[in-house]
């Protein structure tokens, strides 16, 4: 039997070997088919900081606190007409401070349930807060005990 007319095993892994290393081992890549004509950067890795040191040292105070959003109560004439017919505290309160603050540092300051606050910036730029209070409070008691009539 001739050598040369049955191929070995070995010999085609040679020459298999042979053309890998000629060629290449992906030298028939196919172009990826793009269905969109813009180009989206892929998303890589991204790692969670770790910082060596915080930023800021100590934490600030909370801002707005319940001193600071309410300014003064107001006792003028239409004001006192709320209180009596409305069941409604009028204060002055820092323009910043938005209902929910309001409602907070009235509940802190005075011990009493609001249950509504209407507020509206008046033409000298201050803001003007209507807080309704509760049915169960009256609103002429809360005012003689904060002590503006």
């Amino acid at each position: 039997m001739n050598d040369s007319a049955v191929a070995k095993p070995q010999d085609a892994k040679a020459k298999a070997a042979k053309k890998a290393a000629l060629k290449g081992t992906n030298g028939t890549k196919s172009a990826k088919i793009r269905t969109s004509v813009t180009f989206h950067r892929p998303k890589t890795l991204s790692l969670p900081r770790k910082p060596k040191y915080p930023r800021k040292s100590v934490h600030h105070v909370p801002r707005m606190d319940a001193f600071r959003t309410i300014v003064h109560p107001l006792n003028t004439e239409s004001a006192m007409k709320k209180i009596e017919d409305n069941n409604t505290l009028v204060f002055v309160v820092d323009i910043k401070a938005n209902k929910r603050q309001i409602k907070e540092a009235v509940k802190k300051l005075y011990d009493v349930k609001a249950d509504k606050i209407n507020t509206l910036i008046r033409p000298d730029g201050k803001k003007k807060a209507f807080v309704r209070l509760d049915k169960s409070l009256d609103a002429l008691e809360v005012a003689n005990k904060i002590g503006f009539i």
